[in-house]
């Protein structure tokens, strides 16, 4: 077990599960800022701030909207830039042209992000090392963050608890989504927990068993 601690925060009108690793270091890393109304950013902000957390990265397993509302808040507030793979830099930037479409008339666009993370990267964070792995199909550029020092990954919208991301918005591939999930996933140990963009957490062991969509 590293030193590392996964907050997890639930955000916007989608549900979206927003993460906040921190360690003793006082370092953090957010990933997938969702946050959009003030008191959500407020309530981001407060726990960063009352555990004395500096952010040090901005992480998106993916740029739908649902998973960047809170990025502009993120990127000005702790002085940022998000960091997501090249081939959803377009879906970054695809954003504020429906924002509104699903009533986020305030959606403010971020710093254009880095699209520099890349498959088989790999990251320390104080003890704890993460690979990237590329997982597309639901989004073009979605990667995952897997964390083996604690046996778990952040997984976005790839796989959820019974369930996988949907594949019928722009760039997504239902076919593609699968063999993903089986080749980058699915070759993970049994006993990791994967933390997902909605919903509750599962595991890959019970995925592989029962997940409608993979058995």
């Amino acid at each position: 077990m590293s030193s590392t601690i996964l907050k997890i925060f639930t955000f916007n009108d989608f549900y979206e599960n927003t993460y906040l690793l921190y360690n003793d270091k006082h370092e953090g890393i957010i990933i997938d800022p969702g946050c959009y109304t003030r008191q959500e950013q407020q309530t981001l902000a407060t726990f960063i701030s009352e555990n004395n957390i500096t952010p040090k990265r901005l992480l998106l397993t993916h740029s739908h909207i649902d998973h960047i509302l809170g990025a502009d808040f993120v990127c000005r507030t702790y002085g940022l830039t998000p960091e997501n793979h090249s081939a959803d830099v377009e879906t970054f930037l695809r954003v504020k042209t429906y924002a509104h479409v699903y009533g986020f008339d305030g959606y403010a666009e971020a710093t254009e992000p880095s699209g520099k993370l890349n498959h088989g990267d790999t990251f320390t964070f104080g003890d704890a090392e993460f690979e990237i792995r590329y997982v597309p199909g639901h989004a073009p550029g979605h990667v995952v963050f897997i964390n083996h020092t604690d046996k778990y990954v952040i997984n976005g919208d790839c796989l959820f608890a019974g369930s996988i991301g949907r594949t019928d918005l722009p760039g997504g591939n239902h076919e593609q989504l699968l063999n993903a999930i089986r080749e980058q996933l699915f070759t993970l140990p049994e006993d990791y927990t994967v933390y997902c963009g909605h919903g509750p957490e599962t595991t890959i062991g019970k995925e592989k068993m029962s997940n409608p969509f993979l058995t």
